[in-house]
């Protein structure tokens, strides 16, 4: 039996992204190049984010293709901007091309994969690399959870090492204070909590909270290793006897490497009812990277939190001085 997202529970309210996204109504719309939205979903989380006030849609792909589906999906475009493009990589190069003209303030992924739009992206000629490595953050709502958890990355780096990690955290720092949440409590996960030759992520963890110590990692509260339990629990924390700002009260969690954070994820989806917003930061925009299971809402409280967080960086460039 397949479970669809008929089959969560009806009483399962996600309030964080209601939150979030009435924040972000209240923000200017931020111009998004919408990579190929060539299927119902795409199109329309793009469209209902648009409507919300939300973003404002530059739709690029197949023009014939993309009108096609929006007759049959009973959705109006005819207000936006529709730049032609036959493929989809065509569609990735011309959308990163006018991110690099200055002609919008975030990246959308439709309905290609995200390698093709990721290429694009990457390329170290014409695409948006900056020099901070980029990485994914979900922004999860866990109805059993009282914050907005953050989990990276586990949909970039597979195997990141220490300099990687390095900027995984600080992108995810960056974020979470951008969006207004205040100071992260950061957690950095591992199997165990204390520091073990044999398992690599817990000396990695110690390495972290020393650069957070010495400045090399700003803006955030961080701990570890902390293993999965006693970073979200209180009870497993006291029980352990750890005693930190973050063990039991974790904002973000610092996955290993992509397997684990890929599992992590999907198991608060599909056991805990949590919706997976989706953002790619460390390039010149944020990337609203959604997947093609991904519902309507989530796809809109993705361009909620990339919205907000371009309003952040817009208005930092008008008062650097702040």
């Amino acid at each position: 039996m397949t479970l669809t997202e008929t089959d969560k529970p009806v009483h399962v309210r996600h309030e964080k992204y209601e939150r979030l996204i009435a924040r972000a109504q209240e923000a200017p719309s931020a111009t998004t190049i919408v990579v190929h939205p060539c299927d119902e979903t795409s199109l329309r989380g793009a469209v209902e984010a648009a409507e919300a006030g939300i973003i404002v849609p530059v739709l690029v792909g197949p023009k014939a293709k993309i009108e096609k589906v929006a007759r049959e999906a009973g959705l109006d475009i005819s207000r936006y901007t529709l730049v032609d493009a036959p493929h989809s990589e065509a569609a990735a190069a011309q959308a990163v091309a006018l991110i690099r003209e200055g002609k919008g303030e975030l990246l959308m992924k439709g309905s290609l994969h995200t390698d093709e739009l990721m290429r694009a992206v990457t390329s170290g000629t014409t695409g948006l690399r900056t020099a901070r490595r980029i990485s994914h953050v979900f922004i999860m709502d866990v109805p059993t959870y009282p914050d907005v958890l953050f989990i990276t990355d586990a949909a970039i780096n597979i195997f990141p090492d220490l300099k990687v990690k390095r900027d995984i955290v600080q992108n995810a720092i960056d974020l979470f204070t951008g969006l207004g949440m205040g100071v992260p409590r950061v957690a950095l996960l591992s199997a165990v909590e204390t520091v073990t030759p044999d398992i690599p992520s817990t000396i990695e963890a110690a390495a972290l909270c020393k650069m957070a110590e010495r400045g090399q990692i700003t803006g955030g509260v961080l701990d570890g290793p902390l293993a999965f339990d006693n970073a979200i629990s209180l009870e497993a924390a006291h029980i352990k006897g750890i005693e930190s700002e973050v063990a039991g009260r974790a904002q973000i969690l610092v996955v290993p490497d992509l397997e684990a954070g890929n599992m992590l994820a999907k198991n608060l989806s599909f056991l805990a009812n949590a919706d997976a917003a989706g953002i790619v930061l460390g390039a010149r925009v944020p990337i609203i990277l959604t997947s093609r299971a991904d519902s309507v809402r989530t796809r809109m409280a993705s361009c909620a939190i990339a919205s907000l967080y371009a309003d952040a960086r817009r208005r930092m460039v008008a008062s650097p001085a702040e």
